[in-house]
Parts: C-alpha cells; structure tokens; sequence
C-alpha cells in the first residue's frame, strides 16, 4: 500500500510539473500557431511610451488598436500622438476603451467620444472588458446590470462612429459577459497560452496570442508588447475599416 501510495504521489507530481510546464511554454505554442496568420498588430497604452510607428511598420505590423480612455475620466496620455502617427506611417488603426464596472454607460461613452476623433478609414472602436483590481477575486454582485450598462455603451460608439464595436475580453469576461449576450458584435479574445479556437471555436475576429512580445520602436516603462492577430486577410481588415 505505501509503494503504491508512494508512486501515485510521484505521478501526481509528475503531472503537476507537466501542466506548469506547459503553461510557461505556452506563448511559444501561440507563436507557433499564428506562423499561418500574415495579417499582425499591437495594442498599446502608455505603458509603451514613446512610439517610433515608422519602425513597428517595417516590423509588418499592419494594425493597432491605441488605448484611447478608461472609465468615465481616464484619457491616456499618448493617445493624439499613437493616433496620428501610426495613420501617417500606415498603420490601420482603433481606439478602445477600458470598460469600468463603477462608472455609468453614458459618462464613459461620453468620455471615449470627446477624445477620439471620427475617421471613416479608422477599425471599429474597441470595449474591452476584463476584471480588474479586486474584482480578480470577486466578481460585481449584479451580473445584469453589467451586461446592460455594456449594451449601452455599445451602443452610443456604434451610434458615434457608425460602426458595430469590437468587444475585446479574457476568456472569463467572454464566458460571463459576452457569450449568449453579444453573439453578434466582432470578438478580440484574449488567450495567451492556447489558441483562441480552444476556448471560443472561430468566433474571434482578433486574438491576443501574447502579452510578452518584444519588438524595436518603443521606450515605456513595460519592455513587453501585446501581439494580435487578424482572422482574414489584409484586404478583408481593410473592409473592416471602411464598412
């Protein structure tokens, strides 16, 4: 009875080294999988700093989705100058907004509209909604009116820019929030350690395959990037932002 408790213990350690394993190899499996996805791009904030756009262009970066605010106040310092220098290099560009659980619908979408400016050849604005600060542990009690303050905001930027958004999530925030609710709107999935059709199929427009890229033509503080990839081809983004 001990050998073979002895040897369940052993296996069961095993497995455990295997799965951590796996988990931290996991953005190199990502980065195998995207090998066949041509159309790439970065999300960035102020936690890139100063941008060179000129030289993430020549990196074949082809979009960029640019924090442009957060909640009903927050504007991102780096938003005018990411905005108009990564169009003037030739970057396909959008905005998105960090969605708030303690901020009504209307002030931030109030607070995303005075900042970003309407562009007809821009990509749909992006809603991304994620669980932040203490709400990692616990979730806001009122699922409902999290979804419905949602809808709204959706609403106001497709009514603003004459586009359906793109909701950007984690796997959680879609399985909560999005999936059943919001079948019909674009999906940015976050999902950096397996590929996004384990989780959703091929219901994503974007997928976020890594958060620890490193690439030349950026000085912020974070010394990573995210990387992202488009399911279509460059001609079909292209649609995507002229629609």
């Amino acid at each position: 009875m001990k050998k073979r408790t002895g040897r369940l213990l052993i296996l069961i350690c095993l497995l455990i080294c295997i799965f951590c394993a796996a988990l931290i190899q996991g953005r190199a499996f990502n980065r195998v999988c995207v090998s066949g996805c041509a159309v790439r791009g970065v999300d960035v904030s102020e936690y890139q700093g100063q941008i060179d756009w000129a030289v993430l262009h020549d990196e074949e970066i082809s979009f960029a989705f640019i924090k442009a605010t957060e909640g009903s106040s927050y504007t991102d310092p780096y938003f005018d100058v990411n905005w108009s220098n990564a169009r003037e290099n030739g970057i396909l560009t959008g905005a998105y907004h960090f969605f708030s659980f303690d901020s009504e619908a209307g002030t931030q979408a109030d607070n995303f509209i005075s900042t970003v400016p309407y562009t007809e050849d821009s990509l749909p604005s992006v809603v991304d909604i994620e669980f932040y600060g203490s709400y990692k542990r616990t979730k806001p009690a009122n699922k409902d009116l999290v979804i419905s303050e949602l809808g709204c905001l959706l609403d106001r930027l497709e009514s603003a820019y004459g586009k359906r958004p793109i909701i950007y999530a984690t796997v959680s925030a879609y399985r909560e929030y999005i999936s059943g609710h919001f079948d019909d709107y674009p999906v940015w999935i976050r999902s950096v350690y397996v590929p996004a059709s384990w989780w959703i199929g091929n219901n994503w427009t974007f997928w976020q395959y890594t958060d620890r890229a490193k690439l030349p033509g950026y000085s912020g503080p974070e010394s990573c990037i995210d990387m992202n990839v488009f399911s279509g081809e460059y001609e079909d983004l292209v649609l995507l932002s002229n629609n």
